[in-house]
């Protein structure tokens, strides 16, 4: 989708430590993205820098862009394009800055400010997982289309995003498919996020190997389970593993709502071969009720895409035939619910970007009908 669209929107890389500026048309970048330090903790100079990146963006552009769109980490008032609150990559926009018309003021064009795990999700709905199941669906033979999509990104924190019928879910407050505070199932007192998160990763395996080691990073962690540096490799294991299982039953409790493909990106992905296995098997645990009987935790049979076998499976056609009643007539029956979890293809920031053109477009085109 809108991958033949000439329009050109400017594009920004929002983190703590650097922006990168950039700009979209027909979803790819078309020019060279512009480093430069956010100088977070100086609202003055953030906001100069700002301004001097994507100055920098259009000097570089043959067309003039119809809009500013990018994540911006929260909490924010999205909507009105003002971000404040407590955000400890951002103090000096604690107070609640308005970046969004900022910025539509000094360019003169609408300016679309997003959480990145909304993002996420709609390029993935839009050009990503969503369009890649669906076409291999109906190159299987299969009659079953899917319209909904839960993206999920595991990194710095545990961000999610849902999109209905190509429609993304911001919420009326600007929190539709928030996971990272659900409860967690392991600390039923605490948030989900802290159980699935790098610091997560970090301190499991602090516990389980009983290192003082605090300087490990999740890719360290992994090398050790890769048995590639020194360490403990069950505990490095395990501590991708647990963060799996803690995924998974956040997840389980958001695929009762949105029933759809879930698509997972982010840089703890990397460790996916010890993730995905024990976040599906969560999602294939039971609930049961006071008379004994038990209940699949989620409704829909799960399939792992990244399993060859179990993808092949998810895209063996389900249809059969049933006679009307009374009747010599046959309507066809979809006997099995069915979905798939699988790793993003193009990672978490290219569907995020496509995510922010996506979602740009959409709106101008909304605002024209």
């Amino acid at each position: 989708m809108y991958e033949n669209d000439k329009r050109v929107v400017l594009t920004l890389d929002a983190g703590g430590t650097n922006f990168v500026f950039s700009a979209i048309r027909g979803n790819k970048q078309i020019v060279r993205p512009i480093g430069m330090p956010s100088a977070s903790d100086d609202l003055d100079r953030c906001l100069s820098t700002l301004v001097a990146g994507f100055d920098a963006v259009i000097k570089e552009l043959d067309t003039a862009p119809v809009a500013v769109s990018f994540a911006f980490p929260g909490p924010a008032d999205y909507k009105n394009g003002v971000i404040g609150g407590n955000l400890p990559n951002f103090p000096s926009f604690r107070q609640g800055v308005a970046l969004g018309p900022f910025l539509q003021h000094r360019y003169g064009i609408p300016v679309y400010i997003e959480n990145d795990g909304n993002l996420f999700a709609y390029g993935e709905a839009l050009s990503g997982a969503l369009p890649m199941v669906n076409a291999a669906l109906k190159a299987a033979g299969s009659n079953r289309e899917y319209h909904n999509l839960l993206g999920i990104t595991l990194g710095t924190g545990f961000g999610a995003g849902v999109v209905i019928d190509n429609r993304l879910l911001t919420g009326d407050n600007g929190c539709g498919g928030d996971v990272w505070l659900m409860r967690n199932k392991k600390y039923p007192s605490m948030i989900s996020e802290e159980s699935v998160s790098i610091r997560a990763v970090k301190r499991v395996y602090r516990e389980l190997s009983g290192s003082e080691d605090g300087g490990l990073t999740p890719k360290d962690i992994f090398d050790i389970a890769e048995g590639m540096r020194a360490g403990d490799r069950q505990a490095a294991i395990a501590s991708f593993r647990e963060l799996g299982e803690m995924a998974g039953s956040a997840i389980a409790s958001a695929l009762n709502i949105v029933d759809g493909v879930v698509v997972i990106g982010g840089g703890l992905m990397g460790a996916s071969r010890y993730i995905l296995p024990s976040l599906v098997n969560e999602l294939r645990t039971t609930v049961s009720m006071f008379s004994g009987e038990c209940f699949p935790c989620v409704q829909m049979d799960v399939y792992n895409w990244e399993e060859e076998p179990e993808r092949t499976r998810f895209l063996s056609s389900s249809s059969r035939q049933v006679l009307i009643p009374g009747t010599s007539i046959q309507v066809p029956y979809n006997d099995s619910k069915r979905i798939a979890v699988m790793c993003s293809r193009s990672g978490a920031s290219s569907s995020i970007m496509r995510g922010a053109y996506a979602y740009a477009l959409s709106q101008l085109d909304f605002s024209f009908q």
